[in-house]
C-alpha cells in the first residue's frame, strides 16, 4: 500500500489567510456602517419653565339661547340657515297656526256671547231693583237677580280673558329672533312638527365670547384677582389676548377636582365662535419646572403613538413614544418621554428603513 502526504505550501498558505482576514475585516466595516449610519441628529434640548401654566379650554357663547317651539304645529316657513346673522324681532320660523286661529276666533265670540249676557242680565237687575223699590216683588226676587247678574259678570270676564289666550296663542305660531345674533344651528325642516318644547335654533350673540377651562382644584384656590392671565385661539389671526375678567365658579366637579374657569374676551373679536379650541396661560403656581424639546421635524405621527427616533449608546436608532405639548416655532414641547442630552433623529424615515 503506497502512502502519499501532502506538503503544505507556505506561500499559498499565507495568502489564503491574508484574504481570509481581509474578508473578515470588510465584514466588519459593513457591520459597523450598518450598525451606526450616518443619520441627523439633534439634542433634547431643555429650558426653565415660564412662569405660567397651560390649560386647555374652548370658546362658548355668553348669551346662546335654545330656542324652541311653545304651540305644537307642523313648520311652514323657515327663512334662515346655520349662519346667518338675525336682529332682534326678524321672523325666523313659521308654524302652522290654522287651528289657533280658529280657538282665538271661537274665543273672541264666545267673549262676546258672554258680554251680551251680562249686559241682559245688568238691565234685569236695575227693573228688579226698581220693583223692589216699589214692593213688586220680594226680597229673594232680587237677590236672585242681583245673583244672575254677578254670575254673567264674571262669565263674561272669563271668556275675555281666554280669547285674549287663545290670541296669545296663536301670535306664537311666528318664532322671532329675541336679540342680534347668529343662527349656529337649525334642528327643523320644512314640514316637521314641532312640539312644544322641541328646540327649533340655537341662536348665540357674537359680541359676547368667553374661554372655558377646566384648572385643577389646587391651582384654582392660588389665583387671585390681578395676575396675568393670557389666551391663544390657535387657528385665528387675534393672537394672544389679555381677558377683561375672569370668574370662577364655585362648584367643584366631583369627578375630575376641577374648577371651571371662565375668560370673558375682548368684544368685537373677528372669526371667533363657540367650540373652538383655546389655550389659557395662568400664574404657575409652585417651584419652576424643566420644559424639554426636540425638532418639530423629529416626530413620527402614528395612528395609535405620536413618537421620535432616539440614538442609543451602541449607536442604534430605537422608536420612542412621548407625549408632546404646545409647538415653539420649528421645536415642539415633549411633557414625557425623553430625558435632557439624549439625541433624536432628524430624518425618521431613514430611520425606520435602517432599523
Amino acid at each position: 500500500m503506497t502512502t502519499f502526504k501532502l506538503h503544505a505550501n507556505p506561500l499559498r498558505t499565507g495568502a489564503l489567510l491574508t484574504l481570509v482576514a481581509g474578508a473578515l475585516a470588510v465584514d466588519a466595516i459593513a457591520a459597523t456602517a450598518v450598525k451606526s449610519p450616518m443619520l441627523l441628529t439633534a439634542p433634547v434640548t431643555s429650558s426653565a419653565a415660564a412662569d405660567s401654566n397651560v390649560f386647555d379650554g374652548s370658546v362658548q357663547a355668553v348669551r346662546q339661547s335654545a330656542v324652541a317651539a311653545q304651540i305644537p304645529g307642523a313648520v311652514v316657513s323657515l327663512t334662515v340657515k346655520a349662519g346667518d346673522a338675525v336682529k332682534a324681532g326678524q321672523v325666523m320660523l313659521r308654524l302652522d297656526a290654522r287651528a289657533a286661529e280658529q280657538t282665538a276666533v271661537a274665543g273672541t265670540a264666545q267673549s262676546l256671547a258672554a258680554a251680551a249676557a251680562h249686559a241682559a242680565a245688568a238691565r234685569d237687575f236695575e227693573r228688579q231693583k226698581q220693583l223692589f223699590a216699589k214692593n213688586y216683588i220680594s226680597q229673594a226676587a232680587l237677590d236672585r237677580s242681583e245673583a244672575q247678574f254677578k254670575a254673567t259678570q264674571q262669565e263674561a270676564s272669563a271668556q275675555l280673558a281666554a280669547a285674549g289666550a287663545a290670541r296669545a296663542q296663536s301670535g306664537l305660531s311666528v318664532v322671532k329672533a329675541p336679540y342680534d345674533g347668529v343662527v349656529s344651528e337649525v334642528a327643523v325642516a320644512l314640514g316637521d312638527m314641532a312640539m312644544p318644547g322641541r328646540t327649533l335654533l340655537t341662536l348665540y350673540d357674537p359680541r359676547s365670547m368667553r374661554v372655558s377651562i377646566a384648572v385643577p382644584q389646587s391651582a384654582a384656590v392660588r389665583l387671585t384677582p390681578g395676575q396675568a392671565v393670557q389666551v391663544d385661539l390657535p387657528g385665528t389671526l387675534v393672537g394672544r389676548i389679555t381677558p377683561v375678567s375672569t370668574q370662577a365658579l364655585p362648584t367643584v366637579d366631583p369627578a375630575t377636582h376641577t374648577i371651571e374657569l371662565r375668560l370673558d374676551l375682548p368684544k368685537g373679536l373677528q372669526g371667533v365662535t363657540p367650540g373652538m379650541f383655546a389655550r389659557a396661560w395662568l400664574p404657575a403656581v409652585g417651584r419652576a419646572a424643566t420644559r424639554l424639546f426636540v425638532p418639530a421635524r423629529a416626530v413620527v405621527p402614528r395612528a395609535e403613538l405620536t413618537g421620535v427616533y432616539v440614538l442609543g449608546a451602541d449607536g442604534r436608532a430605537l422608536l420612542r413614544q412621548v407625549r408632546l405639548g404646545r409647538v415653539q416655532g420649528d421645536t415642539v414641547e415633549v411633557l414625557t418621554g425623553l430625558s435632557p442630552g439624549e439625541r433624536v433623529v432628524l430624518e425618521p424615515q431613514a430611520a425606520a428603513r435602517l432599523f
